[in-house]
């Protein structure tokens, strides 16, 4: 009995050891889970870094030289067209209109009186009384008395402008920005900043750039850029504090030059601020949707790179076989959109593609092995084995 029982402690014993020697390397094909490649429609966002600009944003510079004598309006103001900004010293500039005035009002005394001596010499000459140069000469001298008259007049216009412009006024409907210069300060149109700035906020410009791929990419998918501006869905704007602006906006312009030192082409959205809730000058990112028709998305766990190549595992009769593929990243990080290498119909592994090697045999998650029922022959080894000894210690 005691010889009966150790040769069956032997047995399980090489039992245990064959099959903790053969876990390391598997035999069969092992499971893995996969997909069938198929078309789909798909819409994904694209982020682009983005400045905000008002529809008009208007640096207003004085015309004439002088002190301010006033300020009509306060930072943040919203003003409207042709309404007071700022008044400049008047007073020389009145001046400068009354001289001209006067000049023109003697300007026409000297044409009044060139008129009458010219027609009283013409008289003279047609009695043959003079001669004929004295009556030139005065022919003469009205023209340059008339000359003189036009002169004065546009010295007038020029005063009135000059005074004119001593009232700065806003030249469009918007919100007044800083005003680094009071009243007292010496201004002129050479400062070299702005006595402020309008900026009409009431629209929005947003400004964004995308490369030259992109740029191409937009313009195949719609045709031309006239149509890529008709038919583009609506962007919508994230916020410095990371929250989306309310109301969508369109793109109105692609720039038709291409920056050669960025590589980068810029676009322009318009985005309705009646609320006041954007300003000129800050900052966010514009969200533009790319809409793919019947394309082919793969998730990028079912992808490995090798040499900036993209591969998936197509399984071909139950054999894993690389196949590289031409993808375009999605910002998401989650999936590739298949430009080409995969039709539908395909069957890809989508799981453990890191640890898979060039032939691998693949089963499908879920399905039965071919010869399921051969292999699971040796499995009840351990139980024959057992059996011959207890056989044995009964006898």
């Amino acid at each position: 009995m005691k010889r009966n029982f150790v040769k069956a402690s032997l047995a399980v014993c090489m039992l245990t050891l064959v099959s903790c020697g053969q876990a390391p390397v598997a035999q069969g094909p092992g499971e893995y889970a996969v997909m069938t490649v198929s078309t789909t429609d798909r819409e994904v966002p694209s982020n682009y870094s983005a400045t905000i600009r008002g529809r008009q944003d208007i640096d207003i510079y004085p015309q004439v030289a002088g002190t301010i004598s006033q300020l009509c309006v306060t930072e943040g103001q919203r003003v409207a067209k042709g309404q007071p900004l700022f008044i400049i010293d008047q007073v020389p500039y009145k001046a400068a209109l009354q001289t001209a005035e006067a000049n023109v009002a003697a300007a026409k005394a000297g044409v009044a009186t060139a008129q009458l001596t010219y027609d009283s010499k013409k008289e003279l000459f047609a009695k043959q009384v003079i001669s004929q140069f004295d009556l030139s000469t005065s022919e003469n001298q009205l023209l340059t008395a008339k000359a003189q008259l036009a002169q004065a007049e546009a010295q007038r216009v020029n005063a009135a402008n000059n005074l004119s412009y001593t009232v700065v006024k806003a030249p469009a409907d918007g919100v007044v920005g800083t005003l680094p210069y009071r009243v007292g300060a010496l201004v002129s149109a050479s400062i070299p900043q702005p006595l402020t700035t309008v900026s009409d906020n009431s629209d929005m410009y947003v400004y964004f750039s995308m490369n030259e791929n992109q740029l191409l990419g937009l313009t195949r998918a719609y045709g031309s850029i006239d149509n890529t501006l008709k038919n583009m869905p609506d962007v919508q704007l994230r916020l410095n504090d990371g929250s989306i602006y309310d109301k969508s906006g369109r793109i109105e312009s692609i720039s038709g030059v291409i920056d050669p030192s960025t590589g980068t082409v810029s676009l322009r959205a318009a985005f309705e601020n009646r609320g006041g809730l954007l300003h000129s000058g800050g900052s966010g990112s514009i969200i533009l949707p790319s809409i793919y028709k019947d394309c082919i998305v793969v998730p990028q766990l079912a992808t490995f790179q090798l040499q900036d190549k993209v591969y998936v595992y197509k399984v071909i009769d139950g054999i894993a076989t690389s196949q590289m593929i031409d993808v375009e990243k999605i910002s998401d990080g989650k999936e590739y959109i298949v430009r080409s290498g995969l039709t539908p119909g395909d069957v890809i592994v989508v799981e453990g593609v890191g640890l898979m090697r060039e032939g691998t045999p693949v089963i499908a998650k879920g399905q039965q092995p071919a010869g399921a029922s051969v292999e699971a022959a040796p499995a009840a080894a351990p139980e024959s084995a057992t059996a011959e000894p207890e056989t044995e210690k009964e006898e």
